[in-house]
């Protein structure tokens, strides 16, 4: 067998904190949506017992829709640095 089979096989190996931790190398938003998404849902499952006369899938809906809504937001942010870092800050030959 060749190397480059080696090589590419390689990636299998890699175990899920390696992977992620690679990840967030590469795209330092990763693990900010992730933390973002796994506060805002800590934060309303929280305040889940003060909600008040709410419905509780109201309630649910709202925590869905905020940690999604941050999830999006970051990953536009996301791009929008990716995009800038290729096209306008690229270093001119």
């Amino acid at each position: 067998m060749s190397s480059d089979t080696d090589d590419s096989l390689s990636s299998y190996d890699e175990d899920h904190g390696s992977k992620l931790i690679r990840k967030a190398r590469e795209a330092s938003f990763v693990p900010t949506g992730m933390a973002g998404f796994a506060t805002i849902v800590a934060y309303r499952l929280y305040k889940l017992k003060s909600r008040g006369n709410s419905k509780m899938s109201v309630h649910l809906i709202h925590m869905c829709m905020a940690a999604e809504g941050f999830v999006v937001g970051t990953m536009t942010l996301g791009m929008g640095d990716s995009m800038y870092r290729e096209f306008w800050a690229k270093p001119k030959p």
